[in-house]
């Protein structure tokens, strides 16, 4: 069955016009209002265990530097309590973590971010627990007399959480103890992790990123779990972390659409194929990426925005990178240009664009930990402004110009480094020529729509119509919008 075949599948319209920031709540900001904690010195290496102290205050007094990205929603790696950095260990599901302010910090930062037109979608780990868990914990205390032993998947007595040289005799996400895989065929744990699901959106989120959800291998779950949030919220987003084929969730009964990490695995083969440094890629959940030439990525970016439905095209999470990948500019050897040329094809491209708090500002970052650095507030001198000006001027480009949001996407010119497309919407289009080559280029746009248009990111105004060329600069881009 093709994409087009499916149920029509019915997807947030916010979504489409958005543009997201990914935020690690440990590294972003700290606030100094959560006291008496043991916290690394801010900006120090990050390590697997150590936590930085960035809380949820903190996010609520940078939202002016996430408003002047033109950012309209942030996704959150998850804040519920959890005795991790990282906070995938949740131990409590209904409240937010007090390193982080706790639920008066939530409600604080939404009150904030709905104020500036900024949503919020949180993470929702709900394959596993942790062992601080509470119904866990009562597990490993009471054995087989614990009221939570149906709660979990347990092969054997005793259970063994901390001694890695005995058998676990319970089953964990990838055989890790820490997190002991939920037993979701139970019904209670169901209702459990259904009724977290309605707490936060009726507190206010607005929607949820869902952490491995292809392991809860259960569809009916899925569908149970998008019911129950729409009945509270229509608009509310659902985007699951699936790294491969994601057709099954997203026939229009379970997700909106997924992390699309097929769209970041060609954007860092085309734009860093010069500089491409294979080894922090591979230890990387990214994998390998190989280098490709201008009708390569434009055959494989068709494929991509023809995978699915185009009511899930144009709401995926589009990402260059994440906390669970080396950050794009070190992937590509460090080269700035390969980060901006790719962010212009992702401000430009199907779909809404998801920044990770810190690629703005040129924060580089190998594998897990080192792509979870803490954000460089006290280092402002190391900030590449060059960067942050650029994606100022593409996502007001694209708030104010529905071509690059809604239009459809058609490839004029793919040769050797260089890559023309058009975004066309009813009346109205868009143009885009990247360079991606060392020198100049004099590149070819066909079937201009006549008109005045200007190039958003130098500002020069053209008159077009028909068949023309244009010249752009090594490694540079023009994005012309409608004047």
């Amino acid at each position: 069955m093709s994409p087009t075949e499916l149920p029509h599948p019915v997807t947030p319209a916010w979504v489409a016009d958005a543009v997201f920031y990914q935020i690690f709540p440990d590294r972003f900001a700290r606030s100094g209002r959560v006291t008496g904690l043991n916290l690394q010195p801010w900006g120090s290496p990050p390590t697997i265990h150590g936590y930085m102290g960035g809380d949820l205050w903190g996010v609520a007094e940078r939202l002016d530097h996430i408003a002047s990205l033109g950012v309209t929603a942030i996704y959150f790696c998850p804040v519920f309590q959890s005795a991790s950095n990282h906070r995938y260990h949740t131990h409590d599901y209904f409240r937010v973590d007090p390193m982080l302010g706790g639920n008066e910090a939530l409600r604080h930062l939404l009150d904030e971010a709905h104020a500036r037109g900024i949503r919020v979608v949180l993470d929702g780990v709900f394959n596993h627990a942790s062992r601080g868990f509470f119904q866990f914990h009562d597990l490993l205390e009471q054995g087989e007399a614990s009221a939570y032993r149906d709660w979990f998947h347990v092969e054997g007595w005793p259970l063994h959480a901390y001694d890695d040289t005995r058998p676990a005799n319970y089953q964990a996400w990838w055989g890790m103890r820490a997190l002991p895989k939920f037993n979701t065929a139970n019904p209670a744990v169901r209702e459990f992790l259904l009724s977290v699901g309605e707490y936060w959106v009726r507190f206010g989120i607005d929607g949820w990123r869902l952490d491995v959800p292809n392991e809860i291998d259960d569809d009916d779950f899925w569908r149970e779990f998008r019911r129950r949030v729409k009945a509270i919220n229509p608009d509310a987003y659902i985007v699951g972390e699936i790294w491969g084929d994601a057709h099954r969730w997203l026939a229009g009964d379970q997700f909106d659409a997924v992390m699309n990490y097929h769209f970041a695995r060609p954007c860092l083969g085309f734009f860093g194929a010069r500089t491409l440094n294979h080894a922090v890629s591979e230890a990387s959940g990214m994998g390998r990426v190989d280098p490709m030439d201008a009708p390569a990525f434009a055959r494989r970016i068709g494929e991509v925005t023809r995978m699915y439905h185009p009511e899930v095209v144009r709401a995926q999470l589009n990402l260059l990178d994440s906390h669970d990948t080396a950050r794009f500019l070190t992937a590509a050897g460090g080269d700035a240009t390969a980060f901006r040329l790719a962010s212009v094809f992702q401000m430009t491209y199907v779909g809404a664009p998801c920044i990770y708090a810190g690629d703005e500002v040129g924060l580089p970052g190998g594998p897990d930990p080192d792509c979870r650095r803490a954000f460089p507030w006290h280092d402002e001198a190391s900030w590449d402004r060059g960067t942050l000006e650029m994606l100022q001027k593409l996502t007001a480009a694209r708030h104010a110009a529905p071509a690059l949001r809604r239009g459809e996407l058609r490839f004029t010119h793919a040769e050797g480094e260089a890559l023309v497309y058009a975004r066309e919407l009813e009346e109205q289009a868009a143009y885009v020529a990247l360079n991606a080559a060392q020198a100049a280029a004099r590149l070819p746009l066909t079937g201009v729509r006549p008109g005045p248009y200007r190039d958003a990111l130098s500002g020069q105004p053209y008159n077009l119509g028909g068949d023309t060329e244009l010249d752009v600069p090594a490694r540079g881009a023009l994005v012309l919008v409608p004047a």
